[in-house]
């Protein structure tokens, strides 16, 4: 615990300084992040931000030229090209829950979104600087960190989710800054 806490002071001026652009993005940047977010289930998270990049350079608007840009950035291209394609309508219907508080605004998202779970959808929101610490992306960093395996269910994410929670107030660090913390230890960066 120590350790975590003298990591944590290290790096909570970047951590905290990436979090407040998070809070800080266009209409343009937040949608590129509804998109990234469709692209980073069992993908490397940098190769499906460049991936993005290069969608919004080129803006594609057929299956094809989208699935030309996603074959060698993320897994599962050909589905995630179905998504990409039909995101800025996606997006259009799920800009109100925005509004909402973090977990019924992630719990709606995660429902409403073709390509979205409870960690993508919250993924969402804390990249968009929504989450207000009050949810979890219970992404493969945060389950090792908390020595947990699979999620089983819904109801497990959640039970795992007030888990995380809970760590974060024990070691006094707040669960967004915790969840990049542990995530820039894996990946060698603060990024998404």
């Amino acid at each position: 615990m120590e350790q975590l806490k003298k990591l944590h002071t290290q790096h909570a001026e970047k951590i905290r300084a990436r979090l407040e652009q998070f809070k800080n993005l266009s209409e343009k940047q937040v949608f590129q992040e509804f998109q990234f977010c469709l692209l980073t289930p069992q993908s490397n998270a940098q190769r499906c931000w460049s991936a993005v990049l290069e969608l919004t350079k080129k803006n594609p608007n057929t299956i094809k030229e989208i699935t030309d840009i996603l074959a060698t950035k993320t897994r599962f291209h050909h589905t995630k090209a179905k998504r990409i394609l039909a995101s800025k309508e996606s997006f259009k219907k799920i800009k109100h829950y925005l509004s909402l508080p973090a977990q019924q605004a992630r719990n709606k998202l995660a429902k409403e979104v073709n390509g979205y779970g409870l960690k993508e959808a919250g993924h969402f929101l804390r990249n968009i600087g929504l989450s207000n610490n009050k949810i979890a992306i219970l992404d493969r960093h945060i389950l090792r960190n908390l020595n947990e395996e699979k999620i089983k269910s819904q109801k497990h994410y959640f039970e795992i989710e007030q888990k995380f929670l809970a760590y974060a107030a024990s070691v006094n660090i707040e669960p967004d800054e915790l969840d990049l913390l542990w995530w820039s230890q894996e990946n060698g960066e603060i990024f998404k």
